[in-house]
């Protein structure tokens, strides 16, 4: 076994025993940020712990919602169901045998409405997993707030709002890239003036990580695509010190401990390089703000409370390696939604580590580890070898367009798996150290007649609403989207007086064509 080699998930070799360390020297806080971007992390306040909610109907995701408030959640983070993301309101044939299943159903601001019920929004913030129908969404919760009386420049939150991971990894999307392209910008901009602390775009790679890349993809093609965002905004005429500041990124965290770690840190320095590069001189556009994730495709269906460990070294290892904020997923979430027993073992795994472990009380606790700054300064140079192909293709549109970015995310996934099959990747409860028999925990289940109660509250609404307004609303979306002007303000005149997420999402679908 002597001239075993031991790698990581990445396929990057490690030493038997580091004894160099790392040349690093500046300290957390300072440029280019490896070690943090804030000097005092976590001893000056925690990470947001957030619970990743949304199922059914939106009355039952509001009672979730003031469940895990009451239990200590400090930001809320909505997961939409399947035609909430793709355009289609819950009475659209398309929509059948999806309505509230993977998240909540939302087919107007009167759902939005429902789902906030009792929550002052300037008193939280919200994490929307939303992509092509993003800038819809953003407008109903920009339009609940006005209704409430918040200061729409102190309403803080985040859409996801990245279509371009969407069409390497994920699939929801609906318009083609340029019309995409545009909404986003068209976000960035309005934005910046409307709602400056909104954070406008989070750049995700934890949907790359999660269709089969590896560590290295994942850093690589996230910052990619954040580069490619940059660049559509500058090419807008935007202020990369002002829009930048608004950016965040949204990454997977998986068990390989140590090599999570080290990308979180990698993947700071890098982004400070590549914005200065491109012009940002404000130290606030140059930091890599991010939200972690721990990883839903590591959890097994097989003995499902061995997901408890996992869970807990992935919230560990983001934590070591500098988040800004942080979702436990449910130990069940590979059977199904998570139930509530669930949801508050993962919020509780949060609250030890920030307040039992002690590994919050000093700022990014493995620097100097010779092996952590070596992997650090390896998976940037891994990172770095993707990202300059990208580069040499036009970026990261035309590296999608050319089926490159898709095909080695495939081409990792089939190595993973077939380690798995062949046992040189051990999964515990899987593929080894496995039961006979099992016994399942209670599931959570969404029952199919909700879609029925949608389409009931859709029928009322278009009774109940001034559809003369509506179409003139929708009329002036459409001849707004045929010109250059920015869409964001006819989408929320449109919100506001109740055209649904489909008629909109239908208006431009009119114009731009899909996908």
């Amino acid at each position: 076994m002597a001239d075993k080699k031991f790698k990581t998930i990445s396929g990057i070799e490690l030493k038997e025993v580091y004894t160099e360390p790392s040349g690093m020297t500046e300290l957390p806080g300072q440029y280019p940020y490896t070690r943090g971007i804030q000097k005092d992390m976590y001893r000056g306040k925690p990470w947001t712990m957030r619970q990743y909610a949304g199922f059914s109907t939106a009355e039952e995701s509001n009672k979730r919602y003031h469940y895990l408030l009451s239990q200590g959640t400090m930001g809320l983070s909505v997961a939409f169901d399947l035609p909430t993301q793709i355009g289609y309101d819950s009475d659209h044939e398309l929509s059948e045998g999806e309505v509230g299943k993977v998240g909540v159903a939302i087919d107007s601001l009167k759902d939005i409405e429902i789902l906030f019920d009792g929550i002052q929004l300037k008193d939280i913030t919200t994490s929307m997993t939303i992509n092509a129908t993003a800038s819809i969404l953003l407008a109903m919760y920009i339009a609940l707030a006005k209704k409430q009386g918040a200061d729409l420049k102190q309403i803080s939150g985040t859409i996801q709002n990245d279509i371009l991971k969407e069409y390497a990894a994920r699939g929801t999307y609906i318009y083609p890239p340029t019309p995409s392209m545009r909404l986003i910008t068209d976000i960035f901009e309005y934005c910046s003036k409307e709602v400056p602390k909104w954070n406008t775009i989070s750049i995700s790679g934890y949907h790359i990580r999660e269709a089969g890349s590896t560590a290295v993809q994942e850093l690589a093609f996230t910052l990619a695509n954040g580069k490619t965002y940059l660049r559509a905004a500058l090419e807008k005429g935007l202020d990369i010190n002002v829009f930048a500041k608004r950016l965040s990124f949204f990454f997977n965290c998986h068990n390989n401990f140590f090599e999570e770690i080290a990308k979180f840190r990698a993947a700071r320095r890098m982004w400070a390089h590549i914005t200065k590069e491109l012009g940002a001189t404000d130290a606030g556009a140059q930091k890599l703000r991010f939200h972690t994730q721990t990883g839903g495709s590591t959890l097994t269906a097989q003995q499902p409370m061995n997901n408890i460990v996992r869970v807990s070294m992935q919230a560990l290892a983001a934590v070591l390696g500098g988040t800004q904020s942080l979702h436990t997923n449910g130990y069940d979430e590979a059977l199904s939604l998570p139930t509530e027993a669930a949801a508050k073992i993962a919020l509780r795994t949060q609250q030890i580590i920030a307040f039992e472990s002690g590994v919050t009380d000093t700022v990014d606790p493995l620097a100097g580890s010779y092996f952590i700054e070596a992997l650090t300064d390896e998976l940037e140079a891994a990172a770095q070898l993707y990202i300059d192909k990208i580069d040499a293709m036009g970026g990261s549109v035309k590296a999608i367009e050319q089926d490159y970015i898709q095909q080695e995310i495939a081409a990792a996934a089939y190595q993973y798996q077939n380690d798995i099959e062949s046992g040189d990747q051990v999964l515990v409860g899987v593929n080894k150290f496995t039961q006979a028999e099992e016994v399942n925990p209670n599931v959570f289940r969404v029952d199919d007649a909700i879609r029925r109660q949608q389409i009931d509250k859709l029928t009322r609404l278009k009774e109940e609403r001034n559809n003369d307004e509506v179409e003139r609303a929708l009329q002036n979306l459409a001849d707004a989207a045929r010109g250059k002007d920015n869409l964001m303000p006819y989408i929320l005149t449109a919100v506001e007086c109740y055209a649904t997420l489909g008629e909109i999402a239908d208006t431009l679908r009119n114009i731009f064509g899909e996908y």
